[in-house]
C-alpha cells in the first residue's frame, strides 16, 4: 500500500486516507468521533500509528498537524445569534420541506403548489422551478455531498429525479400505489430510496431510473427512511474489542449498505441494501413511529413515537439499549449529533430534550442532559449544528429557537413567521439557518 494524500473531515472529525493498492486507488476513513478540544494529541497519534500501517514514522508530524487542525476547528466558537437575512415568498401555497446542499450555497423548497424550487442562499434568487408533479411535493432531497441532483416525492404517487444544475427532469419513478412521503439518496449517489403510504419502500437506480427492489416489511405507512452514512469502513484488528475510540466504524454498514424504514405500524425495519433483505425488525413502541435516525457510524438507531418515548437500538443485534422517557405528549422528531454521542427529541408537549447516549454500543444507561423549555406550541423539528453544541427547534408557536446542548439555555429566538414553523436546517458551516413555515415563506437567517 502507498499513501497518496490525507483529507480532513471537520464534522464529524475524521482523517481520510487516499492510497494505492494493487494498482487501484482506495480510500479509508479514520473517524475521530471522540475528539474534543482537550483531547491528548500525542495519545491519539500513538494509537493511530499502532493501528494504521499507512501512518509511517515520516508521516507522524503531518498527522499530528491534522489532529491539531481538527481540534482547532472544534474550538472555534459557534455562532449563537442570527438575524433575519432574507424573506422568500417562496410558493403560492404552504411549504412542505426545506433542505440545503452540502456547501449551503443553494437550498430547495417543496410545496403544496406541486413544485420544488431551487434557491441561491446568498441572494435569495430563485434559480429553478421544478414542475411536473400533479399533486403536493412533500419529500425533497439533494444527493449529498455532491449536490448535483435533486429527488422529489409527491402525493401523486411518483418520485422524480432532477438535475440541480439545469432543472431538467431525468426520470419519473413510478411504482408506488399511494403518496410518496420520504426520499433520500445513498451516500455514493447511485441509489434513491422512497417511502410511501402504500406500506412499501423502494430502491431506484439513479443512472437508469429503474426500480431495483421493493422492500415489503411493514403493515402500515412508511413515513421515515435513512441510509447509513459512513463513506468508508475499515476495521483494525479482528474483533470489535480491538478498536479504540479513534478506530474506524466497526459496524460494517457504511457507504449506504444499511437502510432504515420507520412506519405507522409501530416498528422500524433495518435492510441490507445489497440484497433487499430485512436484517432486523425493531419492535417495542406502543404507537406509531414518527421519526428514526442513525448515528454517523451506523451502530445505533434512535426511534421516536407517538407513545411519548424515544428508544435507542443496536443495529448489529437489533436489541433495544435505551428507553428514554420524560415527554408528556407525542414525540415528533429525533436526531443524533454528528458524533453520535448525543441525541435530541422534539415533542408535541412543547419541549425538546437532549440525552447523552455515550459511545455506540454501550449498554449502560443514557444520561439525560437538558430539557429545552420556552416554546408555546408543539415542537415538530429538531436538529444539531455541525459542531454539535447547539440545537435548533421549530415550533407551531411561529418561532424557531436556538439552545445550548449542555445547559439547555436559550440562545436565540428566530421570530418573524406569521404561522407554524415546521422545518429548519443549518448549513454545513452552521453560520446560516433556513426555516420553512405554513405562512408560505422561507426565511434565511445569518
Amino acid at each position: 500500500m502507498k499513501l497518496k494524500r490525507f483529507l480532513l473531515r471537520y464534522y464529524p472529525p475524521g482523517i481520510i486516507l487516499d492510497y494505492e493498492q494493487g494498482g487501484a486507488t482506495k480510500t479509508k476513513s479514520i473517524d475521530l468521533l471522540e475528539l474534543t478540544p482537550d483531547s491528548d494529541t500525542e495519545e491519539i497519534l500513538k494509537e493511530l500509528c499502532m493501528k494504521e500501517p499507512l501512518i509511517t514514522e515520516k508521516r507522524k508530524i503531518q498527522v499530528q498537524e491534522l489532529i491539531e487542525r481538527l481540534k482547532s476547528k472544534l474550538c472555534s466558537s459557534s455562532k449563537t445569534k442570527f438575524g433575519q437575512y432574507k424573506i422568500l415568498r417562496a410558493h403560492i401555497l404552504p411549504l412542505t420541506n426545506v433542505a440545503f446542499n452540502k456547501s449551503g450555497s443553494h437550498f430547495i423548497t417543496g410545496s403544496y403548489d406541486r413544485t420544488c424550487k431551487v434557491w441561491q442562499t446568498e441572494t435569495g434568487f430563485e434559480v429553478y422551478t421544478l414542475e411536473g408533479h400533479r399533486n403536493v411535493v412533500y419529500a425533497i432531497a439533494f444527493n449529498l455531498p455532491f449536490s448535483d441532483k435533486i429527488a422529489t416525492g409527491s402525493f401523486d404517487k411518483t418520485a422524480r429525479l432532477w438535475s440541480a444544475e439545469t432543472g431538467e427532469c431525468h426520470y419519473i419513478l413510478q411504482g408506488h400505489t399511494a403518496e410518496v412521503v420520504c426520499i433520500q439518496f445513498n451516500p455514493t449517489s447511485n441509489l434513491i430510496a422512497t417511502g410511501s403510504m402504500d406500506t412499501l419502500a423502494k430502491l431506484w437506480d439513479v443512472e437508469t431510473g429503474s426500480e431495483l427492489a421493493s422492500l415489503n416489511g411493514h403493515t402500515a405507512e412508511v413515513i421515515a427512511l435513512q441510509f447509513s452514512q459512513c463513506h468508508s469502513i475499515t476495521t483494525y484488528g479482528s474483533s470489535i474489542e480491538n478498536n479504540g475510540p479513534y478506530g474506524d466504524s466497526v459496524c460494517g454498514a457504511g457507504n449506504g449498505r444499511l437502510m432504515l424504514t420507520g412506519s405507522f405500524d409501530h416498528t422500524v425495519c433495518l435492510w441490507d441494501v445489497r440484497t433487499g433483505e430485512r436484517t432486523h425488525h425493531l419492535i417495542g413502541h406502543a404507537a406509531e413511529v414518527s421519526a428514526a435516525s442513525f448515528t454517523y457510524d451506523t451502530c445505533l438507531v434512535a426511534t421516536a413515537s407517538m407513545d411519548k418515548t424515544v428508544r435507542v437500538w443496536d443495529t448489529r443485534t437489533g436489541r433495544q439499549l435505551h428507553l428514554l422517557t420524560g415527554h408528556q405528549d407525542e414525540v415528533l422528531d429525533v436526531t443524533f449529533d454528528p458524533s453520535g454521542r448525543r441525541l435530541a427529541s422534539a415533542s408535541a408537549d412543547g419541549t425538546a430534550r437532549v440525552w447523552n447516549v455515550g459511545i455506540s454500543g454501550e449498554t449502560k444507561g443514557a444520561k439525560f442532559l437538558s430539557t429545552l423549555i420556552g416554546h408555546e406550541g408543539e415542537v415538530s423539528k429538531v436538529c444539531f449544528n455541525s459542531p454539535g453544541n447547539l440545537v435548533l427547534t421549530a415550533s407551531s408557536d411561529k418561532t424557531a429557537r436556538l439552545w445550548d446542548v449542555e445547559t439547555g439555555e436559550l440562545k436565540d429566538i428566530l421570530s418573524g413567521h406569521t404561522d407554524e414553523v415546521f422545518s429548519c436546517a443549518f448549513n454545513y458551516e452552521s453560520d446560516t439557518i433556513i426555516t420553512g413555515s405554513k405562512d408560505n415563506t422561507c426565511r434565511i437567517w445569518k
